[in-house]
């Protein structure tokens, strides 16, 4: 790569890109083909329309589930996380956890107001469309605010067989108007007249300890894109769908059920062109019978004409058993399509007694599938985002720089979300089963048949169960309550009469001792 432009570090490395290019842009026909259009294609351009739109409806669906769970609005998707010793050796001092955490949380407001003030939800999922559709997504968090989205064919990736990112190359179109003034003259020798937008490339470049990043514009370094970040905090984060060893690139999600929006594509197609065919109505007329074709042809409707009725029939496909064929594997196709994409119609059954908790237990189990696709989100989307607007605003003086490698972000949504979704699964089952232990049979120990069901269910017992010494303490109390209810509103004065000589006893002691 020494001395080498960053144009021809792009095609070089877009060679190994084109048959992932190739097969995103296939997904993207079938789904929403205004995602990743066909090689030069333009605003002027008329794009393909899919027979069918369970592919779009999917995608939308899909890309919609995934931002609220990974974007949750009106609630921080991550924490900021300092482990105990670490706080211990630096206070010097226990129990300033909540103090410490009082602080972390300020600044986990502040980020989240970053986050909803600079719409990035708005890039964030179309972002995730692009994962969903093509496998791969650029984003880059400038400076400035917000999120800008690049697709699959304006950047090159290149990655270590671990998956780690070494080397970017992007390309955008601008206009010769955005061009620094110290370079337009230059640009102009090297460009054609009549060209309308100039070609940018920025090279990104992983070093030893660092990122370094460089512009260039016909073969010539942009004056003042030369810079270097942090390994952990690099603006240019690049997305995939699926993490799969010793490839630069990632596969999409439409791109596993290929198969079924293939199929879907050509029967609904034949579906409708053959409707349309048999929607057609053709008159036919026996030649040799006594009716003229032109009676039939000019003969308005309701007019009473001369002929043999058996003279003329209508023109019918018999392929109404064909069609039907075709429907029901529609209809399968569809189901299946509904279940990968997370459809609603995919979780109800036909039938009129549908319970909610049959419902919510079925969209549990469809949630419960993206769990792998959440694992990689949280890693390579999530932390890189929260890590980076950390560092903008601390440049920005917006927050105040925290201790390097003490304090550590924690994300709370996706994947963990749905491991506190089973744990709340188990302490519905634990309290379940407690609220039978009274039909125990008397040989079983029921504290100790709690404890048990508590560990088999991977539970801390630690505060969940009274200790015997808290119960005789319940029991005291509510014999003692039971007894003043009993003994109405003189019971109080009864109670005080019988603790009063002990009282005395203890009063008049001191008053002895001093006399």
């Amino acid at each position: 790569m020494t001395g080498q432009t960053a144009s021809g570090r792009y095609q070089q490395l877009s060679q190994a890109r084109s048959a992932v290019l190739e097969r995103a842009r296939t997904s993207a026909k079938l789904t929403i083909p205004s995602l990743l259009p066909p090689s030069g294609h333009s605003e002027t351009s008329t794009l393909p329309t899919p027979f069918q739109g369970i592919g779009a409806r999917g995608v939308n669906n899909l890309a919609s589930k995934l931002l609220l769970a990974l974007l949750p609005p009106n609630s921080p998707f991550f924490r900021l996380m300092i482990d105990d010793f670490t706080l211990e050796n630096l206070t010097q001092r226990k129990g300033m956890r909540a103090e410490v955490e009082k602080g972390l949380n300020k600044i986990e407001r502040a980020l989240m107001t970053e986050i909803e003030t600079t719409a990035i939800r708005v890039s964030a999922f179309e972002a995730l469309k692009q994962l969903l559709v093509a496998g791969n997504v650029l984003i880059y968090l400038p400076q400035t605010g917000g999120m800008r989205v690049f697709r699959l064919d304006r950047y090159v990736v290149k990655r270590d067989p671990m998956g780690n990112v070494i080397e970017i190359v992007t390309r955008e179109d601008i206009s010769p108007d955005m061009v620094p003034a110290s370079m337009k003259g230059a640009v102009k020798q090297k460009s054609k007249s009549n060209e309308k937008t100039i070609e940018l490339y920025t090279h990104i470049v992983r070093q030893a300890d660092k990122w370094t990043i460089r512009q260039e514009i016909k073969g010539m370094s942009v004056p003042g894109s030369h810079g270097s970040y942090p390994l952990d905090k690099c603006p240019w984060i690049p997305l995939r769908f699926t993490k799969i060893d010793c490839e630069d690139y990632g596969r999409g999600y439409v791109e596993e059920y290929y198969g079924d929006l293939l199929s879907l594509e050509t029967l609904q197609q034949a579906i409708v062109e053959g409707s349309a065919a048999a929607a057609k109505v053709l008159f036919l007329v026996n030649p040799n019978g006594t009716t003229r074709m032109t009676d039939i042809a000019k003969a308005p409707s309701g007019a009473v004409r001369s002929g043999n009725a058996e003279d003329v029939s209508v023109l019918q496909l018999e392929k109404y058993a064909d069609f039907q064929i075709a429907f029901k594997t529609i209809e399968t196709i569809q189901q299946r399509l509904s279940f990968a994409f997370l459809l609603n119609t995919a979780i109800q059954r036909a039938g009129e007694r549908v319970t909610a908790e049959e419902i919510r237990y079925m969209a549990g189990e469809l949630e419960d599938a993206l769990g792998g696709v959440y694992s990689i989100l949280s890693q390579e989307f999530q932390l890189p985002l929260v890590r980076v607007i950390m560092f903008r605003m601390e440049r920005q003086k917006k927050i105040p720089a925290l201790p390097k490698g003490i304090v550590k972000p924690t994300i709370t949504t996706g994947l963990e979300a749905l491991g506190r979704g089973h744990d709340m699964n188990k302490l519905s089952i634990f309290a379940q089963t407690a609220s039978n232990i009274a039909a125990l049979p008397p040989e079983i120990s029921k504290a100790d048949f709690l404890m048990r069901v508590g560990t088999a269910l991977g539970l801390d017992m630690d505060g969940l169960v009274k200790t015997p010494e808290q119960l005789q303490q319940d029991q005291q109390t509510a014999m003692m309550q039971q007894l003043i209810e009993r003994l109405g509103p003189k019971g109080m004065d009864i109670l005080r009469d019988q603790l009063k000589p002990e009282v005395q006893d203890g009063s008049q002691a001191p008053a002895q001792a001093s006399a």
